[in-house]
């Protein structure tokens, strides 16, 4: 069975709101809520009372580049400190650690900054391909709506969807 990407484009962010809370009252059987994402120039935050939260791993790569920030910045400072040409002189100690406390601190920071930074880049999708279902409208003045489903339900859906007002809709088949 084909696949199907859909976009619906709504002139109004109350009408996309009520097309989503229909989908969430399984009017149309096949289709969840985790199937929509929806594109918008300005940020709702009252659509995650119908949406529901979803997951943000972005600060697991932070969590993950604060370690190696953390391995890595004692293990290099270490390294460049004990070389086999020192000689320790006088009691000092060869890894002096109150003065490397402050300087993998600052690792910790630098590679969970750049980790958060190019996370950021890679998650939000800026490197994958366009869809050639995207509008400019949905950048000026207008809300889209965009699912993939199977080509059983795409008729349904846009009946749901010419019920709430859709200005327009585009579909493109993926599979």
């Amino acid at each position: 069975m084909s696949k199907r990407r859909i976009l619906a484009l709504f002139g109004d962010f109350a009408e996309a709101h009520d097309a989503i809370a229909d989908i969430r009252r399984n009017e149309v059987p096949g289709v969840t809520v985790d199937d929509i994402t929806m594109k918008s120039p300005i940020e709702h935050p009252e659509v995650e009372e119908v949406l529901g939260d979803r997951p943000v791993h972005i600060q697991k790569f932070t969590l993950f580049g604060a370690i190696f920030g953390l391995v890595f910045g004692f293990l290099f400072l270490a390294s460049a400190q004990a070389t086999f040409l020192v000689q320790p002189q006088g009691g000092k100690a060869v890894i002096p650690l109150p003065a490397n406390f402050v300087l993998v601190y600052e690792m910790v920071i630098f590679f969970a900054v750049w980790m958060t930074f190019l996370s950021f880049l890679f998650l939000s999708g800026l490197f994958k391909k366009r869809s050639r279902l995207y509008s400019e409208k949905v950048s000026l003045d207008q809300v889209g709506l965009m699912l993939e489903i199977d080509e059983s339900i795409a008729e349904p859906l846009r009946d749901l969807f010419k019920k709430h007002k859709v200005l327009e809709i585009r579909e493109e088949v993926i599979q």
